[in-house]
């Protein structure tokens, strides 16, 4: 699960981005409201944490520009400012939460799931398509048809991830990147391929039904092998 924080205090931001890497979620940070806005349109984000008052644009702009170019993500809104009319504000705009600075770290990681939840992003232990079941807690793929089972690396776990819960839709390589390695990062398209090349090795290993078929110029999708 990807967070994006945007926080122009560089110490808030680091601890924020720390909490949530020791709980095993991607983070990407930013400390202003223009980037926030960039990293935001990218819609890769399961859950953004936006700080009110920013350089460059402030939170509220941000929050309305996102849902005005329908970025549906759950945004949780930091501020200092305890006032109602502040908080009424950011909810009218489109804020799914608000947490009052400061706060602790358990508010913070139980608000977090819960909008996650509110989502309905994946919160249980597996994921499942066709004869395909994904282990969250082992970090196994295994085929329900032949009862094999193998562990993936986190990369390879990221993108079966996504191929489960996009299944018959193609999903370009940019998307891939970007979900995968980040929205600033340096992999490319070899990157893409190396990692499909083994998770089609791995579904012949558990003797799935399902496959990884290349789309010309389009990308990938997972299908049922009939």
């Amino acid at each position: 699960m990807r967070i994006l924080i945007v926080e122009d205090n560089k110490s808030l931001n680091d601890a924020i981005s720390e909490i949530l890497l020791e709980k095993k979620y991607q983070v990407d940070s930013v400390y202003d409201g223009s980037d926030g806005l960039s990293y935001g349109l990218s819609d890769i984000y399961d859950c953004i944490i936006l700080d009110v008052m920013l350089p460059k644009m402030n939170g509220f702009e941000l929050l309305r520009t996102l849902r005005e170019n329908k970025i549906s993500a759950p945004i949780l809104m930091l501020t200092a400012k305890s006032s109602i009319s502040d908080k009424v504000k950011g909810l009218d705009l489109g804020a799914d939460d608000y947490m009052t600075k400061p706060f602790s770290t358990e508010e913070l990681l139980a608000r977090i799931r819960t909008l996650c939840r509110r989502k309905g992003e994946i919160v249980l232990n597996t994921m499942e398509h066709e004869d395909l079941s994904f282990s969250f807690d082992s970090i196994c793929l295994s085929s329900k048809m032949s009862g094999k089972e193998i562990r993936l690396t986190f990369k390879e776990a990221e993108i079966i991830k996504l191929f489960l819960s996009k299944p018959q839709v193609i999903i370009s390589k940019d998307e891939i990147i970007t979900k995968v390695w980040g929205y600033d990062s340096d992999a490319g398209d070899n990157n893409v391929e190396t990692y499909i090349s083994f998770l089609r090795k791995k579904l012949n290993f558990i003797e799935s039904k399902c496959e990884i078929v290349s789309i010309k110029k389009l990308g990938y999708r997972l299908i049922k092998n009939d």
